[in-house]
C-alpha cells in the first residue's frame, strides 16, 4: 500500500547500490544538492497547499494547476505519483506524474499529458541556481530509487525549456525534441499594437466582411458562458459540431471517450477565481432569423496574465462563409486584450490558422528517463516515435493516410490516445 511519506519502491540494497553509482560519477553535484531530498506522494490533497503557492508563479503552466490535475485525477483510474522537491523542509518543485500502464512499458508522466498544450511542472521562483544547475543527476538517482520497482520510465513531454524569459530548471535533462511547437501571440499595449505585430489592414478587413455577411442573418453577439448550466450546454455543443467535423475531414475523433467528456466536464465546473478560470467557453450567437444558434464555439483557460486556446468549433451548416471561427478568435484577443493578458497562446500543433495569427513559436522538448533496463527499450521507442511523428508530418499524404488509419481504428472500436495536434 502506497502512502504519502517518502517511500522506496526498490530493494534496500539495489538502491543503495544504484545511488552509489550515480554519485561516484558526480561527486561535485551530491556536494551541492545535499540538502535537497525527494519524496513521493499520492494524494494531491496532502501536498495542496505548497501546490498551489508554487503553481502562481507565471513560468508554472496552468497544466499543472491543482485545479486542472485534480479534475483529470477525478475522471481517471491512473495511480498518482507525486514527486516533491524540499530543502530545509520547504517545497521547492513539485512534479505531479501519473503511472500509465501500457502493453509492454509502464509509464510515469505528466498528469493529464495527452491534452495538455504545455508543461513545466511547478517549481520555486527563488530556486537556488546553483542547485539548478546540479538538479539533474540527483534527479536521475532519485527517481531511479523511488520509483523504478513501479515505472520502466519517465517521460516530461511538452516542455519547453526557455519559456516567458525564463530558462527550465531541468534543461540539462536528456531531451528529444517534441514533433510540434506551440504558438502564442504577445499582447501589448492596446489592441491596435497587438493587430500592428500582423497584417492588421487585412486583419480589420477580415472582421469586417464576417460582420457584414452575420449581419446580413440578423446580427450575432460574442458570449461567454457564466453559470455552470450555459458551460455544460456550451461544452456539449462543441463535442457535438467537432465530432461532425472530425467526421467530415476523416479524423478520428479525440473527445469522444467518456473519460475525455467528463474531465472536460469537471475542468467547466470549476468556477472563476481571482487568477483566471481552468475552462471558459466563449460562442458566436445569431440573433434575427436563426436567434439563439451558436456558430462557433472555443474553450480557453486562463491563468495570470496567460490565456490558452484549448479547443474551438464550428457549425458547418449555417454562416460558414462568414468565417465566424476567425471572428470568434478577433472578439476574444480583442477583450482578453482590453483586460490586460499579456499572451493568448494558440497551442500545440502546427497548422495554417495559427501562423496567421501568432508571431512567436515555442519548441518544445520531451524529456525522457529510462529506470529499468526495460525502460532503455521504451526510451528508444518513445525517441524513435517523435521523430517518425515529424517526419510523417512533413508528408501531407502520408499524415492524411495515418489519420485515416486512426478514424477506421477508432470507428471499430481500437484505442485511441492523444491529440490530433500531439500525433
Amino acid at each position: 500500500m502506497m502512502t504519502d511519506v517518502d517511500f522506496n519502491m526498490m530493494p534496500v540494497n539495489e538502491a543503495r547500490s544504484r545511488v552509489w553509482h550515480a554519485r561516484r560519477e558526480a561527486v561535485r553535484d551530491v556536494v551541492l544538492t545535499r540538502d535537497l531530498r525527494l519524496s513521493v506522494h499520492v494524494s494531491m490533497q496532502a501536498l495542496e497547499a505548497d501546490w498551489r503557492a508554487l503553481e502562481a508563479s507565471p513560468a508554472t503552466s496552468l497544466h499543472q494547476s491543482f485545479d486542472w490535475c485534480a479534475a483529470w485525477a477525478t475522471t481517471h483510474a491512473s495511480q498518482l505519483l507525486l514527486v516533491r522537491g524540499t530543502i530545509d523542509r520547504k517545497t521547492v518543485f513539485i512534479l505531479p506524474l501519473e503511472l500509465v500502464r501500457g502493453r509492454f512499458f509502464r509509464t510515469a508522466r505528466f498528469i493529464g499529458s495527452p491534452h495538455s498544450n504545455i508543461n513545466t511542472g511547478l517549481f520555486a521562483a527563488d530556486f537556488d541556481p546553483l542547485t539548478r544547475e546540479q538538479l539533474a543527476s540527483t534527479l536521475i538517482a532519485e527517481l531511479t530509487t523511488k520509483l523504478s520497482r513501479v515505472a520502466d520510465i519517465v517521460t516530461l513531454e511538452k516542455l519547453p525549456f526557455d519559456w516567458r524569459g525564463v530558462s527550465h530548471p531541468l534543461a540539462s535533462l536528456p531531451a528529444v525534441r517534441n514533433q510540434n511547437s506551440s504558438f502564442q501571440l504577445p499582447l501589448l499595449d492596446s489592441f491596435e499594437a497587438t493587430l500592428a505585430q500582423l497584417n492588421a489592414k487585412r486583419r480589420r478587413k477580415k472582421f469586417r466582411v464576417s460582420e457584414k455577411r452575420l449581419e446580413a442573418l440578423g446580427g450575432y453577439e460574442h458570449v461567454v458562458a457564466t453559470t455552470l448550466d450555459e458551460r455544460r450546454q456550451m461544452l456539449d455543443l462543441f463535442f457535438e459540431q467537432k465530432a461532425i467535423r472530425f467526421k467530415a475531414l476523416g479524423l478520428p475523433n479525440v473527445f469522444q471517450d467518456c473519460e475525455t467528456l467528463a474531465f472536460f466536464h469537471a475542468l467547466a465546473a470549476v468556477g472563476p477565481t481571482g487568477d483566471g478560470q481552468p475552462l471558459e467557453l466563449h460562442a458566436i450567437r445569431l440573433r434575427g432569423k436563426h436567434e439563439g444558434r451558436i456558430v462557433a464555439v472555443a474553450g480557453l483557460s486562463r491563468k495570470g496574465d496567460h490565456v490558452i486556446c484549448q479547443f474551438g468549433s464550428i457549425d458547418d451548416d449555417i454562416a460558414a462563409d462568414a468565417s465566424p471561427g476567425e471572428l470568434l478568435f478577433y472578439l476574444m484577443i480583442r477583450k482578453f486584450n482590453a483586460e490586460g493578458v499579456s499572451l493568448f497562446d494558440f497551442g500545440i500543433g502546427d497548422q495554417a490558422y495559427k501562423r496567421s495569427w501568432c508571431t512567436v513559436e515555442t519548441v518544445q522538448r520531451d524529456i525522457v528517463l529510462p529506470l529499468t533496463l526495460n525502460g532503455r527499450l521504451a526510451a528508444w521507442v518513445h525517441q524513435l516515435a517523435v521523430r517518425l511523428k515529424a517526419e510523417i508530418k512533413k508528408n501531407k499524404r502520408a499524415y492524411a493516410f495515418l489519420q485515416r488509419l486512426r478514424q477506421r481504428r477508432q470507428a471499430t472500436g481500437g484505442a485511441l490516445t492523444g491529440a490530433v495536434d500531439d500525433d
